[in-house]
């Protein structure tokens, strides 16, 4: 099993003191990567910008305009979370681009799975707007280049972020070719995800979200992977999956009250490493998105390197959350009779 991975010191360019969103995510990302020594294991995959063509595919050409507007300024406040300095454009479009090249790598056969260490990150950014801190869809660039470049017919998307994706489930929420999943908070930012918004027209079915009430952690999480994810997945048929990986719902992260632990992430994401397998010769590509206590998120996703390796093993040295979990079964139940789940 060949690993793909893809990551840039230019990211970091990208920054604003004192923002949760800040170029230290990454810098405790490269380092826990470097000293676990899993850098060499991995087949190195070299960044590029995204053409304008791509990002057409997902955003507005007038949306587009106002992000190139920003280059040169110190900083530009594009809603009250989301900033732009002066080269955040191009960071974002090299962030897009290196989630392609990892896609390249993935359907062109150098690897069988990939993972890419970008920021900003992008479920946020609609087709029209930037929020959340997100400026491009990186995901959502991804699955429709998979489409146009690569002849892929289904691609899914399960977005673990502790946020709704609502800026992905918006470029997809009419379209049957893309499954979009997503479990998060609720109610948290951006007040999106309900159960009921299932899709429409002929996408209706295609957007599955598993809102959860705060305090969910390891079981409650695993419970929904087992009775939600896994069965849409398999019924969907998936030719490559998409991870919007985000690592907030860890129970220390301080944007969110979720209660998952490193080994309730570790067992997420090798149950869609073993679906990818199982689904689609193992084609799955992980695409970094939140996650802002800087030891949750720095190894959580060396964790998830582990994974797409197939080593086994995970590193949790902040131990379980402490309160007791709430029951969500009633919440379970109601999705899978929306969605006509076994």
């Amino acid at each position: 099993m060949a690993t793909a991975y893809t990551t840039d010191s230019r990211f970091a360019r990208h920054t604003l003191p004192n923002h949760p969103e800040h170029a230290g995510r990454l810098h405790a990302i490269a380092h826990a990567v470097t000293e676990s020594g899993l850098l060499e294991r991995l087949v190195w995959v070299e960044p590029r910008y995204a053409a304008p063509d791509d990002l057409l595919a997902v955003h507005s050409s007038a949306y587009l305009a106002r992000l190139e507007a920003t280059r040169g300024h110190s900083l530009v406040m594009l809603d009250a979370d989301t900033y732009a300095t002066g080269e955040s454009y191009d960071i974002a479009r090299l962030a897009a681009g290196a989630v392609l090249a990892i896609t390249d790598a993935v359907l062109g056969g150098d690897a069988t799975n990939g993972l890419a260490a970008v920021r900003p990150p992008g479920h946020h950014a609609t087709p029209n707007r930037a929020m959340g801190f997100c400026l491009l869809n990186n995901v959502a660039v991804a699955a429709r280049y998979a489409q146009r470049q690569h002849g892929i017919e289904r691609v899914a998307i399960v977005d673990f972020d502790v946020h709704h994706g609502n800026g992905t489930q918006d470029v997809f929420y009419g379209t049957p070719s893309v499954l979009y999943i997503s479990t998060h908070q609720s109610p948290l930012y951006p007040g999106t995800g309900a159960v009921s918004e299932v899709g429409e027209g002929a996408g209706v079915g295609f957007t599955v979200n598993i809102p959860l009430p705060p305090g969910v952690g390891d079981a409650g999480y695993g419970a929904a992977f087992e009775r939600i994810v896994i069965p849409a997945l398999r019924r969907f048929q998936p030719e490559v999956i998409f991870l919007s990986a985000g690592f907030d719902a860890h129970w220390a992260d301080p944007l969110a009250q979720m209660a998952l632990s490193l080994a309730g992430y570790d067992s997420i994401v090798r149950r869609l490493v073993e679906q990818a397998a199982e689904l689609c010769q193992g084609r799955v590509v992980a695409v970094l998105e939140g996650g802002y206590h800087l030891d949750a998120l720095a190894y959580g996703w060396t964790n998830s390197i582990r994974a797409f390796l197939g080593d086994e093993g995970c590193d949790d040295p902040l131990g379980p959350a402490r309160a007791t979990e709430r029951d969500i079964d009633t919440v379970l139940s109601r999705i899978q009779a929306i969605h006509r789940l076994p």
